[in-house]
């Protein structure tokens, strides 16, 4: 088995992971989608349905007080921020997909390396895949700095994206030439490829034209079997505790036939709830 082939593998579940590390997921609620939550249970859940449905605005209103918010916008101005994409794991790839996306040739060159490295590899992709998840188990088992909750969620994700990389078309050569095309197509609508781009074109900007490219790139998952926004709108939550202005909720949700669950602390902040940071 190539280091290749395993680097692109791990690639391949590492873009899921980007994606859902963020939040857990929500469920459709009658509110103001654009007012938080008065609730932590809630308040969770109004983010992961801004993601849901592509709305990085959104999401990114929701997730911090107004005044922070302001603060966060002018921080991005000056070269100072990239929040809230510096919160999704694997962010600081994205800018360099996007590069890579948006060379001249991309797409042909990207067909040629993926028929050199995957095209007809199932048995390697598949043997990379568990490799690939049983090291991510075993790093996460040995790594410091996690509470339980987070460590046992990050090894179900893990588990589950190592599962469903196996049995995945990733070397299907035909899915990955209409995958590459999108995905090509996509990163060229977006209006920069660099960190000088994205400054410029401020921070809701700069969200507002990454939308359809995370609509893709989720659309491209859900073409091998890893239904991101099914997973986002089957969460369930539980609220655990309050005391005074911090909360523990219990999220489950849905991915790729497994359930998996975490726990997240809230903290209310100017009489609304958010992710504790």
């Amino acid at each position: 088995m190539s280091v290749a082939v395993r680097g692109r593998s791990a690639r391949g579940w590492g873009l899921a992971a980007m994606l859902l590390l963020a939040v857990a997921a929500c469920r459709e609620s009658a509110d103001d989608p654009a007012k938080p939550a008065a609730e932590p249970v809630a308040a969770v859940q109004a983010m992961a349905l801004r993601l849901a449905e592509d709305d990085l605005v959104g999401y990114a209103k929701l997730s911090v007080p107004p005044s922070q918010y302001q603060r966060l916008q002018q921080a991005w101005t000056e070269g100072h921020s990239q929040w809230p994409l510096t919160e999704l794991p694997l962010g600081d790839q994205l800018l360099p997909m996007l590069s890579a996306l948006r060379e001249p040739d991309a797409g042909s060159r990207l067909q040629r390396s993926f028929d050199r490295q995957l095209a007809g590899q199932a048995s390697a992709v598949r043997q990379a895949a568990q490799s690939m998840g049983n090291f991510g188990v075993q790093y996460l088992q040995h790594q410091k700095g996690y509470t339980p909750s987070q460590q046992a969620h990050y090894v179900q994700l893990v588990q589950t994206l190592a599962l469903w990389a196996q049995g995945a078309p990733i070397s299907d050569r035909a899915r990955a030439r209409s995958t590459i095309s999108a995905l090509v197509g996509a990163a060229g609508k977006v209006g920069f490829g660099d960190e000088e781009g994205l400054r410029a074109a401020g921070m809701e900007g700069s969200l507002q034209q990454l939308a359809p490219f995370i609509h893709t790139l989720k659309a491209v998952l859900a073409s091998y079997g890893l239904g991101v926004d099914e997973a986002l709108r089957s969460v369930q939550g539980e609220l655990l505790s309050v005391q005074g202005d911090n909360a523990l909720v219990r999220m489950t949700y849905e991915l790729a036939g497994s359930t998996l669950t975490l726990q997240l602390p809230l903290s209310r902040r100017e009489g609304h709830w958010y992710l504790t940071r």
